[in-house]
């Protein structure tokens, strides 16, 4: 017998990037595990990505409901877009003084973070616990469930929760309060209680929380005596059945967002003096940037000389992206220089494993992502500043690209358990769980 699941999602294909995927697998493998999805999502949402690709993964069992979102995300624009530019009396266009953008620039994130809680999708939560509480009376589902950020999603739930008396499962595919951007919203201390005390209500009256990280799980667990499941992110191998994109060359690779506060300097000057020393590396050398990247982290590969070794990919399609992991050389993952991502387990991270290409680390060399490397042996971590370290491991991976016809293999092993079939199989057996106490 087939049951329900009410899946409630700010994202959804056509809009990519990382945060899309995790239910969108879901989706696509619960059916075999006897639940139908019915994806309740915007039908108009903010979308800074597209990926058409995605859609393919929909299974026709997946239903989904759309429903207009009304966000003040125009005003919010409008400032952030005065502080880019403004007009000179003769009608041309000059940059402003930085004083000024940085001011308008902080005035949007009081509005943000002090008139939009938990967040700018606020405004939906009253129209869809009306809209579902009459939807589920005409097509009832057996589980709730909401994933967040945006963490407006866990209100819908929390409210449609009560009213339907269903069981409920809030998956954090990102932390709340915790997060690292928290403390950059600008809360005054009456909006830092209001979202502490809704992060505490959605904790506390979840009939199970899920976490990504085992880190974020410890977290939780301080804050609240509800049940905290780990189900971390993955990948499909379904994905990676694709020609790699070899071209000889010896790829440092990146996939998917490169974050200012993630730059990686030391690396950079690292092969910039590696290249000074060796033309053969110099001609060789190519850094593939496939995603959104900051342009800080463009300016510094330039200003450490590697212009012509870099290309700058921009946004791809996801298919597009596997083949890039697969071709590289060597995947490189830095994090965000925040001491709370220590406990973030990015999403690539097990794209990376999958593509049996090794991974050097930056960040955080006691974080989630430092355990899943070392427990797979996948790669290393280093810390930002370990120039000796990451010389010495650059120095090593040449060296068996030369010796071995431009190959460098991955040691890892037992990434089985990350696979989205056997992570989809960990969510089936917990809304089973759920529906056997009702």
């Amino acid at each position: 017998m087939t049951r329900r699941v009410l899946i409630i999602s700010y994202y959804w294909p056509p809009t990519g990037g990382s945060g899309v995927q995790r239910w969108v697998k879901f989706s696509k493998y619960l059916p075999s595990e006897g639940w139908q999805p019915v994806i309740y999502t915007p039908l108009n949402p903010e979308a800074i990505t597209t990926d058409e690709s995605l859609s393919g993964e929909i299974p026709p069992e997946v239903e989904v409901v759309k429903r207009k979102i009304v966000e003040p995300y125009n005003i919010y624009r409008s400032l952030i877009s005065l502080g880019k530019k403004s007009k000179t009396a003769s009608g041309e266009v000059n940059p402003i003084n930085s004083q000024k953008k940085t001011f308008i620039q902080k005035v949007s994130m009081w509005i943000r973070g002090n008139l939009f809680i938990p967040d700018p999708r606020c405004t939906w939560i009253g129209p869809s616990v009306r809209f579902l509480e009459k939807y589920l009376k005409e097509h009832p589902v057996d589980v709730i469930v909401s994933t967040g950020p945006p963490h407006s999603m866990h209100l819908i739930a929390l409210k449609l929760a009560r009213r339907t008396g269903l069981p409920w499962v809030a998956d954090f595919r990102d932390p709340w309060t915790k997060m690292f951007y928290f403390k950059h919203l600008g809360l005054n201390g009456f909006s830092q209680a209001r979202h502490r005390k809704l992060e505490k209500k959605v904790l506390d009256n979840a009939s199970v929380v899920v976490a990504v990280s085992p880190l974020v799980q410890e977290e939780f667990r301080q804050m609240t005596s509800t049940d905290v499941a780990l189900i971390t992110n993955g990948f499909d191998p379904c994905d990676f059945d694709v020609d790699a994109r070899e071209d000889g060359y010896f790829n440092i690779t990146h996939t998917g967002l490169f974050a200012a506060d993630g730059n990686p300097e030391t690396l950079w000057k690292v092969l910039r003096d590696k290249c000074r020393e060796d033309d053969l590396f110099k001609s060789r050398l190519r850094i593939r940037l496939a995603g959104k990247t900051d342009k800080q982290i463009i300016e510094s590969i330039r200003n450490a000389s590697l212009s012509e070794n870099l290309i700058d990919c921009g946004y791809i399609p996801h298919i597009q992206a596997v083949r890039e992991q697969k071709g590289a050389t060597l995947l490189i993952l830095p994090l965000r220089k925040e001491p709370e991502y220590r406990a973030t387990l990015p999403g690539k991270l097990f794209e990376y494993l999958a593509s049996g290409r090794p991974v050097l680390g930056i960040g955080q060399k006691d974080g989630a992502m430092a355990r899943i490397l070392d427990e797979t042996s996948a790669g290393v971590v280093f810390d930002w500043d370990e120039e000796l370290q990451i010389r010495t491991c650059l120095d090593a991976a040449w060296d068996e690209f030369l010796s071995n016809g431009g190959k460098v293999q991955s040691k890892a092993h037992g990434i089985e358990k990350y696979s989205r079939k056997e992570l989809t199989k960990q969510m089936a057996a917990l809304l089973e769980g759920l529906t056997k106490e009702k």
